[in-house]
Order: structure tokens, then sequence, then C-alpha cells
């Protein structure tokens, strides 16, 4: 059995001769704790021009909205105005996570 920490741990790696990044995410993803995800998204992006960004989500425990928010971000290529104010495009791709949040869980039972 697997137990996930409610901690949120982030790592980067970093490619600057191909322009590229993996954010690596683990623990719980919140509306409230994905503001530290976009503080480290915002200085990756910084690094080089054009830098690839991929956000690996696999490993986490990401509730419903905070996902919601983070594919509108990978949707409009900008980081939210608040994090951003320049909005400085940004590349970012998702991988998303492997198993869905109790909420998300109890919305998918639901609907279905």
């Amino acid at each position: 059995m697997i137990i996930l920490s409610d901690k949120l741990s982030i790592l980067v790696r970093v490619d600057l001769d191909h322009a590229k990044a993996q954010v690596l995410a683990k623990g719980h993803v919140t509306v409230h704790s994905i503001q530290a995800l976009y503080v480290v998204v915002k200085r990756a992006n910084a690094l080089k021009h054009n830098l690839d960004l991929e956000l690996d989500m696999r490993n986490a425990r990401v509730d419903p909205e905070a996902l919601r928010q983070l594919q509108l971000c990978s949707e409009t290529h900008h980081l939210p105005a608040r994090i951003d104010p320049q909005q400085t495009p940004c590349t970012l791709s998702i991988l998303p996570p492997r198993r869905a949040t109790a909420k998300s869980a109890e919305f998918s039972h639901v609907a279905a």
C-alpha cells in the first residue's frame, strides 16, 4: 500500500541545451498549494526563452479545481496574472494524475 503525503513536494529538472524543463509534483495539490507550483513554473519559464515546460502530476493527488486551473494555463499559454503580471508566454504541458482525489471520484460517481 502506498501512502501519499498531503505535503506538496516539487522537483525541477532543466535541460537548457534542448530548451526543456520538467516540474515534478508529489503530494496534494489544492487551490491553495497551487500557488507554490505556479511560482516554481514561473521561475523555470524565466530560465530560457521558448522553454518547453512539462508539469508531471502523475504522482500527485490533485483537486479537480486545481487541475482545471492548470489546464487553463496550458491552453492559454500563460500563468495567472497575479503570478505573472507581464503575462510571459509559457508553453506548459501537463501529465495528469494517475488517480483522482476523493472529491473528483465522488463527482465522477455522481455524474455516472
